[in-house]
């Protein structure tokens, strides 16, 4: 072989050498870069572990500032409200009632018919409708205004031969935010949640402005009772089945109510009702407790939020934010790494990837995860391998998992304080008989995130039965209310009459 030859040999084996060399160093950087995310992942499943153990804590802990909400104004991070609701609907009630709901995400408005049997409840012209983000920050009188007008078409569209016309028509207006009652059909804005930032309608009276917006519009409209949406769902549920004693909302925020006894709620000594109860607000939303799975992500969320160190509970349980920590811990693995190929601006974006596409990217069940694709390439994200998207439906999953127990704990916590889990609860005055005596509880359950996201459902029932055990689980039964709110506060209202 002459010298040339050997030369070119010998260059090509070094060519060959150097790109194997430049391959592999491509393979253990890309190798180390998947190894980042995967410990990123690694690091979200453990700070949102929450194995029955935790959750029994978190149970005891709801159940404990419960009781101290109930004791004093200002006693615990649940204000446990009073509705002054002491009668639920049990069916006899008659007549056509309206009801006006301004939830987080969209208002409704509906109209019920009553024929005094449970059997005959015909529910018409159910209207849903986004609410426009500039009302949202706007003013008190442009609010009211707006809803007011609504109502205004949705009577228009009656026509002449409503049995309504020309009758002084009933309302509910159910309000998903908290208030001070001082009445069934009167109370206080306390703040705002759920993106809303109207700050000179805090401490108005919240009916008496619908219905002067009523009033300006000429509507022969009476503003018949203020009703939190929890309170709604719990009114449809006991009409039903009466025994319904809890009412949960899963939805843009979330929130719960339930049955209490009179004597239990210290802080209003004196308050007599013919029933001996009356439904109690919780206010869920702003529990706290140290034995809750925080992560960075969720430290991250609450202080770049309008409402920092505030609603702590909702934020990990909620519609408006399972999204955004979704959104967040993308952000990080793309910082650290570029399986997602160039770090997408829109990534930076809060709330931009919403929980809807949470829902269909984590239950996505087609060969390729299409869906996941299509929702990534919408926040900027495109053409990433199958195993990155089967990392996001696993980020989903997390998230998802952990909100799905917790809000389970919730509702346990509440089963404890009122005694139906099982342990007789921290309620005095009880024999051991009593509390040995297991009765059946119905938990009526509404909101968008409960009824939309199979997953998410499917987790806290999975985990109810878990805190509960199996034999006190068989006898808590959990039912869904599509426009639970809507409707139940229109049976109220109707109950108001009878």
């Amino acid at each position: 072989m002459g010298k040339v030859a050997v030369a070119f040999a010998a260059a090509a084996v070094l060519v060959s050498c150097s790109v194997a060399a430049v391959m592999v160093g491509r393979r253990i950087k890309s190798r180390a870069k998947w190894r980042a995310v995967v410990e990123i992942l690694k690091e979200l499943e453990e700070a949102c572990d929450t194995p029955v153990g935790r959750l029994r804590q978190v149970v005891d802990a709801m159940a404990v500032e419960m009781h101290a909400g109930l004791a004093s104004e200002g006693g615990s991070k649940l204000k446990m409200l009073l509705t002054f609701v002491h009668h639920l609907p049990n069916g006899t009630e008659k007549g056509t009632y309206y009801a006006l709901h301004l939830g987080g995400t969209y208002f409704r408005i509906l109209r019920v018919h009553l024929g005094g049997e449970r059997s005959y409840l015909d529910v018409q012209d159910v209207e849903r409708h986004p609410i426009p983000s500039h009302l949202m920050d706007s003013t008190s009188e442009v609010l009211f205004n707006f809803l007011a007008f609504s109502m205004e078409r949705f009577i228009e569209k009656e026509g002449k031969e409503s049995n309504s016309q020309g009758v002084k028509r009933e309302l509910a207006f159910t309000f998903s935010f908290p208030v001070k009652h001082s009445s069934i059909s009167s109370g206080v804005l306390i703040k705002w949640t759920k993106g809303f930032e109207i700050s000179e309608m805090v401490g108005k009276d919240v009916a008496e402005c619908l219905q002067g917006a009523m009033n300006r519009r000429g509507l022969d409209i009476h503003v018949a009772a203020l009703v939190n949406d929890t309170v709604g769902a719990l009114s449809l549920g006991y009409y039903h089945d009466p025994d319904t004693v809890v009412a949960v909302v899963f939805g843009t925020g979330s929130n719960a109510c339930y049955l209490e006894r009179t004597d239990a709620i210290i802080k209003s000594q004196g308050l007599l009702t013919t029933s001996g109860s009356m439904v109690v607000n919780m206010e869920w939303g702003n529990f706290w407790s140290s034995h809750l799975p925080r992560t960075s992500y969720d430290i991250d969320l609450d202080a770049e939020s309008s409402n920092p160190n505030d609603m702590g509970f909702e934020k990990m349980i909620a519609g408006l934010y399972l999204g955004d920590i979704v959104r967040r811990v993308i952000r990080h693995m793309s910082q650290v790494s570029d399986i997602f190929g160039p770090t997408s601006s829109m990534l930076s974006e809060p709330y931009v990837l919403r929980t809807n596409s949470v829902s269909a990217m984590h239950e996505d069940d087609t060969p390729e995860l299409q869906q996941v694709a299509r929702i990534l390439k919408d926040l900027g994200v495109s053409d990433v391998p199958l195993k990155v998207r089967k990392l996001v439906v696993k980020i989903c999953d997390v998230v998802t998992r952990r909100a799905g127990r917790l809000a389970a704990a919730g509702i346990a916590g509440i089963l404890k304080k009122v005694g139906r889990d099982g342990s007789g609860g921290i309620t005095s005055g009880r024999s051991r008989s009593e509390m040995r005596m297991q009765k059946r509880t119905v938990v009526a359950v509404e909101g968008g995130l409960y009824m939309n996201y199979t997953m998410f459902r499917e987790y806290m029932e999975e985990a109810l039965v878990e805190i509960l055990g199996e034999e006190v689980s068989q006898y808590v039964v959990v039912k869904a209310m599509e426009d639970g709110s809507s409707i139940g506060s229109a049976l109220l209202v109707a109950s108001l009459q009878s």
